[in-house]
């Protein structure tokens, strides 16, 4: 702890000091930082701590992209932080973080944390015998923090005072060259934590980066340290990847990696059935339009899509059980979330919007009557049309029901009525119960009698 302490102070050696890089070198202002991630950063400075922006929001203004995060490292403890900001909270417990919050932004803030392999036991430092790290709120200095990130292109720290980056393992040439490198070996990294792996997969898809050899080499080995990985987690990886608007570039990439068989077990059948391949690609892309314009993409939806195949299959299972189509098409539903569940961990709050969507897919093609003008009015009937959209492009439902139903949305009320089908024999016809005659006030009073 003492030397922990002294380092903190007086720095390490002149090999952990980084390369500080001007404007002039790497252009970007301090007018590109989010305010809010401007008000934390300055904030902590008046109060007498370090504090930078760092990691993906350097490295995609470096590129030429526009950031969706502003994150910011300090050497103030969570705690120190926490008092810095009324509107704040400490959160975590594998690491802690801060949540400063600023109008309806959140800022997160990190602590500058320890290099590994201190020789003094700590506990607030718990690892697995194989390397997994349980635990780690052990803090230490911008150098050993830097050293304990996991890319270099995401281990730059920009000061907005002086508008400078520090860069300690060349990260700023790293992404001048779109190369993803490891900082460290890469095997030992990825057993401190296993999903760094997805993490090499996504960023190469998302930034359109080549993944550095020695960095590649260990993961298809190394595939199987995914399973110890907490379903939840693995869930949020997921869903990063997928709504990362490059999702179809993500999935190849995945496999490319191994990565994909027993890790996200709702892509494996459908990336290896030929017939179930043109349907997600069809999701995928979608969803991948849908980011890049700004559209809003919801991960119910993408797990409606990837599950819909298993659902039918059910719900046909059921049917030639002898249950009723609608009773059996709700009894698939449940059947199906909860199996998908125990292996992916994805919110119960999803369910209403997943079942909905699939629910109305049989309504769209009961085309006669007063039937469709009532689906028009449901609340998920968007996100229905969306997902029959998805279905007619990968080869799932006729083209000519989704084209009906794009002209009936915008054709007059006279155009709809002529586009209305003939009913089918006993379609829209239910059983009425026979009425009980009425009693008149005669016969009320003589029973009462």
């Amino acid at each position: 702890m003492i030397r922990r302490l002294i380092r903190k102070v007086f720095g390490g050696s002149d090999a952990d000091k980084p390369t500080i890089l001007p404007l002039a070198r790497h252009g970007i202002r301090r007018e590109q930082i989010h305010p809010c991630a401007l008000k934390v950063t300055r904030s902590l400075s008046e109060a007498g701590y370090a504090a930078f922006v760092v990691g993906g929001a350097v490295r995609d203004l470096l590129i030429g992209r526009e950031p969706k995060d502003f994150d910011v490292a300090t050497d103030a403890t969570p705690e120190e932080v926490r008092r810095c900001f009324r509107r704040s909270r400490i959160i975590g417990r594998r690491f802690q973080i801060v949540h400063v919050y600023c109008g309806n932004d959140t800022i997160e803030v990190t602590t500058f944390r320890a290099s590994q392999g201190e020789p003094e036991a700590d506990e607030d430092r718990v690892t697995a015998e194989d390397g997994l790290i349980l635990r780690d709120n052990v803090f230490g200095s911008q150098a050993e923090d830097a050293a304990r990130r996991d890319f270099t292109v995401n281990a730059l720290y920009y000061d907005p005072e002086r508008e400078e980056i520090w860069d300690s393992h060349g990260g700023v040439n790293d992404a001048k060259k779109r190369i993803l490198r490891m900082i460290g070996d890469p095997e030992t990294r990825y057993r401190e934590d296993p999903v760094r792996m997805l993490r090499a997969a996504r960023f190469a898809a998302k930034l359109d980066f080549r993944i550095d050899p020695a960095t590649r080499a260990p993961i298809a080995r190394l595939a199987p340290l995914l399973e110890r990985i907490p379903a939840a987690r693995l869930f949020d990886e997921m869903i990063k990847l997928l709504l990362s608007g490059h999702a179809e570039r993500g999935v190849r990439q995945l496999r490319a990696e191994g990565l994909h068989h027993g890790i996200f077990p709702m892509l494996d059948a459908i990336l290896d059935d030929p017939k179930r391949q043109p349907f997600i690609h069809a999701a995928l892309h979608d969803t991948d339009e849908r980011v890049r314009n700004d559209q809003s993409a919801s991960p119910a939806f993408l797990i409606a899509c990837l599950l819909w195949f298993d659902m039918n299959t059910a719900w046909q299972r059921l049917q030639d059980q002898g249950e009723p189509a609608a009773a059996a098409l709700f009894a698939a539903m449940d059947q199906v979330l909860e199996q998908q569940r125990d292996t992916l961990a994805f919110p119960r709050r999803f369910d209403g919007m997943i079942k909905e969507i699939w629910a109305l897919q049989p309504r769209f093609e009961q085309r006669s009557g007063a039937r469709p003008y009532r689906l028009l009015t449901h609340p998920r009937f968007r996100a229905g049309y969306d997902f029959l959209l998805i279905r007619a492009k990968g080869g799932d439902a006729p083209q000519e029901l989704a084209d009906w139903w794009t002209r009936f949305q915008e054709a007059s009320e006279t155009e709809r009525a002529a586009m209305l089908l003939p009913a089918k024999a006993g379609e829209g016809k239910r059983r009425r119960r026979p009425r009980k005659p009425r009693r008149s006030g005669n016969e009320g009073a003589s029973n009462l009698a």
